[in-house]
């Protein structure tokens, strides 16, 4: 049996899965469509250039998709990645970057979810991710 997980209990799951390195990740919205998820950037996601790196981005879509299927099947801290593709479409500036997740596919065994990452305040994608979980059985 699934047990959705509310935007609140998301973020206080997200922060306490990881004690020994916090996220500084916030949950904005989710839903039975998945979750939005903001990283509030500072210098040390940044890289030469002026532009946010590509591991801050990746960490980003990979935490948007994890908390996607977590809104639906509830607080499984083991659901791991198993496939994570992401396409970097243009330089994205020093500034909070919004992942939103969306469910593609939810099955007992796998979630597959699709991310579409956009600097604040911005219409152009910056990165696009497809990700998927395996779901550990119950």
């Amino acid at each position: 049996m699934m047990t959705a997980m509310t935007t609140d209990e998301l973020q206080q799951f997200l922060l306490g899965a990881f004690p020994d390195s916090p996220s500084t990740m916030v949950v904005e919205d989710s839903g039975e469509w998945g979750a939005r998820l903001r990283l509030p950037v500072t210098k040390a996601h940044g890289r030469p250039g002026g532009t946010v790196s590509g591991p801050a981005l990746m960490g980003l879509a990979d935490g948007a998709a994890w908390l996607a299927v977590l809104a639906q099947i509830g607080p499984v801290a083991l659901a791991v990645t198993t496939s994570l593709h992401i396409d970097f479409l243009r330089k994205p500036p020093l500034v909070d970057m919004v992942a939103e997740g969306r469910l593609l596919k939810l099955g007992k065994s796998l979630g597959v979810v699709d991310v579409s990452i956009r600097a604040e305040d911005a219409d152009e994608l910056v990165a696009k991710a497809q990700v998927t979980y395996s779901i550990p059985p119950r």
